[in-house]
């Protein structure tokens, strides 16, 4: 069998507003109780779920360390298509309140991006397709 990544999981310090955050913000929906320790959003292709960092300790054995401020350690990406619709999911999403890293721009790589964070300080990169040089 060919191993494939199947989840992406955050180890949240407030499970409620990063839900609030991800399920209104960036609009990835979930059917979820309101109740913890998890969460798993519905999302096609990759499961992305959410556990209380108080719980983990517990499940792990030992007491993790968690990045303070910006989460410099991994970006979570959300393809946005073509090149225009960067500047529009951009402006939709820090309207509704994710912070602004850097606003939209035309990378050397031959795409364009733009980076937010997550009420966590995580980074979420906003990337359009790749175009032809």
């Amino acid at each position: 069998m060919q191993m494939r990544f199947d989840l992406i999981g955050l180890f949240v310090r407030d499970l409620n507003a990063m839900v609030r955050f991800y399920r209104d913000v960036v609009g990835i929906p979930i059917d979820w109780n309101g109740e913890g320790p998890y969460a798993e959003f519905r999302h096609e292709g990759i499961r992305f779920a959410m556990y209380e960092r108080d719980k983990l300790p517990d499940l792990l054995g030992r007491t993790p360390s968690y990045p303070e401020g910006l989460n410099g350690s991994f970006e979570l990406s959300l393809n946005a298509g073509e090149p225009q619709n960067v500047d529009s999911t951009f402006e939709k999403l820090t309207a509704n309140g994710a912070a602004v890293v850097y606003a939209p721009r035309n990378e050397p790589w031959h795409m364009r991006s733009a980076m937010i964070a997550d009420p966590e300080g995580n980074l979420i990169e906003i990337a359009s397709d790749f175009w032809e040089a």
